[in-house]
């Protein structure tokens, strides 16, 4: 996102000192637009299984086909006998460098447009609790979300 400020007009926006971050890994459900995010504070293979393990209770029925870039993680050795023990779901991965093509992505922008850009948050569990209501907020609206992200 950029902005234009005449000159000497610029906003400041502050800022408490500290680099924080949680990361999100999330799924979305283009059929339905049902949107689930999981919070970490780091992202590695474990938490990546433990987030798969989740997304099997949400769908406890049917195959599920994942599309991921290509990180590493989902591509971590500690996977294959989780995976291959459940067949159900299924990895299909994008071509390098094509987020354009990943439509979490989008959720992602989406969140950042909303309610992370150009705000001064004074303590950085409140960036969680800004997330967590985007989310709440786009699961109330399924057609929004699939006419934005899906279609």
């Amino acid at each position: 996102m950029a902005t234009w400020f005449p000159i000497g007009q610029q906003k400041k926006v502050k800022t408490f000192g500290k680099h924080f971050s949680v990361k999100l890994t999330g799924i979305l459900n283009y059929e339905t637009g049902a949107v689930y995010v999981q919070e970490s504070l780091h992202f590695d293979a474990e938490v990546f299984r433990t987030f798969l393990k989740k997304v099997l209770v949400l769908y406890p029925e049917g195959t599920i086909v994942m599309i991921l870039d290509n990180s590493r993680v989902h591509h971590a050795i500690l996977l294959e006998s989780f995976l291959a023990s459940n067949p159900r779901l299924r990895l299909m991965f994008l071509p390098p460098y094509s987020p354009e093509l990943n439509k979490i992505e989008g959720l992602w922008k989406w969140l950042k447009e909303t309610c992370i850009n150009n705000v001064f948050f004074s303590k950085y569990y409140q960036i969680t609790l800004a997330v967590r209501r985007f989310v709440d907020e786009v699961n109330t609206q399924p057609q929004q979300v699939i006419d934005r992200l899906c279609l």
